[in-house]
């Protein structure tokens, strides 16, 4: 949908990634698209180049998100949301909706 102005489909699915889930790492997101981990690691390094994501070591594991310094952050999340809100709904449950912890032992399903 927006490749064509972000100029990649992996960037546009990162950025995604982040949007709904707020942080993400590498691995992660290939696992969740289905995409090698060589082209997220390549675009991920280029964001964050471009002062688009900011990275952070947690143990052995980088993190990546919204850089809070990024002057169009505002525009770009609103823009990310527009976009997401005309995805169709299976694509929304597949790729977003997705549990990022474990359930709460004794939680009934």
């Amino acid at each position: 949908m927006l490749e064509s102005l972000f100029g990649n489909i992996v960037v546009e699915k990162i950025l995604f990634f982040i949007q709904a889930y707020g942080d993400g790492y590498a691995r992660g997101m290939a696992r969740v698209y289905g995409i090698p981990l060589n082209g997220i690691l390549q675009q991920l390094r280029r964001l964050e180049n471009g002062g688009i994501i900011a990275g952070q070591n947690k143990g052995r594991t980088r993190i990546y998100m919204f850089n809070p310094r990024f002057p169009f952050l505002k525009e770009l999340k609103e823009l990310l949301q527009r976009a997401m809100d005309v995805l169709p709904e299976e694509d929304i449950k597949k790729y977003y909706r997705i549990r990022t912890r474990p359930r709460r032992k004794g939680k009934p399903l």
